[in-house]
C-alpha cells in the first residue's frame, strides 16, 4: 500500500480514560495529518491521479490513549481497477523496534460501510524493513488482514491456500508489489465488522511457513483503513480502533 513520505508529525499529548468527542478535526486535503495520544490519521489520497472525478474527505470524531474514532466519506469514478485512496488510522510506533523483539501487537477495531455497492476493501496494513529509517511509504515486507473485499477487488498475487489464525479462516495471498513481499490474509467471504487479535500471531505463521526474517525486519507502520476503488458516495466509519506494541 502507498502512503505519504510525511515525517510523522509528533504526538500531542491528552489524557483521558476514553474517547474524547470534542476532538474534532476535517481532513480533506491531499495527505491531510493529524496525530495525538500515540495515534495518526491521514487522508491519504494516494492514487487520486487516476481519477476520472471524485473526492474525499477523513474526519476525526474522538481519539484517547484507549484508540481513536473516525470516519471517510468518498465518491471516485474511473479506472475501476485502481486503488484512489487509503485512508487510515495507525498506532504511532518507536523506531527500531525488532519484530522479534515484539511480544504482542493487541489490536481491536468495529467498522461500518453505510453504502456496500463499491469497489473498496477494508484492511490492516503494517510494513517492515532492515533499515529503521525506511520512509513510511513501504517496506521490505508488507502484512496486509483484509476484513472486508467489496466490488470483486483481490490483493496483489495469487491465493496460496487458507489458514486458521486469531480464531477465523484466512486466505493467504502471496505476491510482490516492486521489490516488497506482500502478505495478505484475507477473509474468505463477508465481513468482519467486529476483530480482535494479536497481529503478531500472524508474523509468527510467516516465520514458520515463509522465512520471514524476523530478527532483521524492523516495525516501520501498523495501521487500518479502507482501500477505495470506484464507487460512492459512500462512508466508511471506524467507532473505535485500538492498537499496542508490547
Amino acid at each position: 500500500m502507498k502512503v505519504s513520505l510525511l515525517l510523522l508529525a509528533a504526538a500531542t499529548a491528552v489524557h483521558s480514560s476514553s474517547l474524547i468527542p470534542r476532538q474534532r478535526a476535517s481532513l480533506c486535503e491531499l495527505y491531510a495529518y493529524w496525530s495525538g495520544n500515540g495515534y495518526e490519521l491521514l487522508n491519504n489520497l494516494w492514487g487520486k491521479d487516476s481519477t476520472s472525478s471524485g473526492s474525499q474527505c477523513t474526519y476525526l470524531n474522538g481519539a484517547s490513549n484507549n484508540g481513536i474514532s473516525w470516519s471517510t466519506t468518498w465518491t471516485w469514478q474511473g479506472a475501476p481497477d485502481n486503488v484512489k485512496s487509503y485512508p487510515y488510522s495507525g498506532r504511532q510506533v518507536s523506531k527500531g523496534r525488532k519484530i522479534s523483539s515484539i511480544n504482542r501487537m493487541p489490536t481491536s477495531i468495529t467498522w461500518r460501510y453505510d453504502n456496500e455497492n463499491v469497489r473498496a476493501n477494508v484492511a490492516y496494513d503494517v510494513f517492515t524493513a532492515t533499515d529503521p529509517n525506511h520512509a513510511n511509504s513501504g517496506g521490505d515486507y508488507e502484512l496486509m488482514i483484509w476484513l472486508a473485499r467489496y466490488g470483486n477487488v483481490y490483493p496483489i498475487g495469487t491465493k496460496e491456500r487458507t489458514v486458521q489464525l486469531a480464531g477465523k479462516s484466512w486466505d493467504l495471498w502471496v505476491g510482490w508489489n516492486g521489490s516488497m513481499r506482500v502478505y495478505s490474509f484475507v477473509v474468505p467471504s463477508g465481513t468482519v465488522k467486529s476483530f480482535s487479535a494479536d497481529v503478531k500471531e500472524f508474523f509468527r505463521y510467516l516465520e514458520s511457513n515463509y522465512q520471514y526474517p524476523s530478527s532483521s525486519q524492523n516495525l516501520i507502520v501498523y495501521q487500518v483503513g479502507t482501500e477505495a476503488f470506484t464507487g460512492g458516495p459512500a462512508t466508511f466509519t471506524v467507532d473505535n480502533f485500538s492498537a499496542d506494541v508490547q
